[in-house]
């Protein structure tokens, strides 16, 4: 049986379903939040297979089923990300849908707080504009270490 002080992100947020909820009120959010514009654009229209690879992502970065790995090999964020701009605004648009959706959907207040830290500094990580002011990559891993909370 795993306890709390064990549990991983995955377990805590109450498994596949848990993640799934997460992920279809962030992408909701997205939708949804005129604040939201410009992250949103960079999107296609269905938010579907966006959500599905966020899923896959988030299941085995919290410690569960490595699906996104198995499906398409090591994350790579970076490399992923590098054919869009993202900025401080698409940055800060992107954690303004996710701090929103753990508030909504994360009971425990600790967890929770190092979610966003974590979400926060992968975010910054991704950053790849000239207007970033020297917020070059961190070293940031994507790692379950790097979520082990």
């Amino acid at each position: 049986m795993t306890t709390e002080a064990t549990a991983t992100p995955y377990d805590a947020l109450g498994g596949g379903t848990g993640i799934r909820r997460l992920v279809y009120r962030f992408y909701e959010l997205m939708d949804e939040l005129p604040e939201a514009y410009t992250v949103r654009q960079m999107h296609p229209e269905s938010l579907q297979g966006s959500a599905q690879s966020l899923f896959e992502f988030l299941s085995g970065w919290f410690g569960g089923p490595a699906l996104y790995i198995a499906k398409k090999g090591h994350p790579r964020l970076r490399m992923r990300h590098a054919p869009y701009a993202v900025g401080p605004v698409v940055r800060d648009e992107w954690m303004l849908c996710m701090r929103q959706a753990l508030t909504e959907q994360v009971t425990d207040e600790g967890l929770r707080g190092r979610l966003i830290e974590t979400f926060s500094q992968m975010a910054s990580h991704l950053l790849n504009t000239p207007e970033q002011h020297g917020c070059a990559a961190h070293g940031l891993g994507v790692s379950k270490a790097a979520v082990a909370l």
